[in-house]
């Protein structure tokens, strides 16, 4: 099994409840398919950098010369991609009427 096909079941296993992508109109039913899952996975992808940013500021060097804004970028560059994805689902059903 390929990762993308994994990572498909994640999402509609029951990972993500409800995480099934609805249909926007005019576009294929494969395209709608790929789309909607994709934006799940980047969410997936986003809460796993805010964990490994939370995980590198538990384990991280506290002293003065230790890299201390390394873990907050990646905690806010996944709180970014969970935002956005999350804004362009709402935004898809919304048109869908979903």
């Amino acid at each position: 099994m390929k990762v993308t096909e994994k990572l498909y079941t994640l999402a509609d296993g029951g990972l993500i409840p409800n995480a099934k992508p609805t249909k926007i109109p005019g576009m294929e039913e494969t395209v709608t398919d790929l789309f909607g899952y994709g934006l799940w996975m980047v969410i997936l992808a986003g809460a796993a950098g805010v964990g490994f940013g939370v995980y590198k500021l538990a384990v991280s060097d506290k002293s003065r010369n230790g890299g201390g804004s390394e873990p907050f970028k990646w905690m806010g560059g996944g709180i970014a991609a969970i935002l956005l994805s999350g804004s362009l689902i709402a935004i898809l059903n919304g048109i869908s009427g979903g």
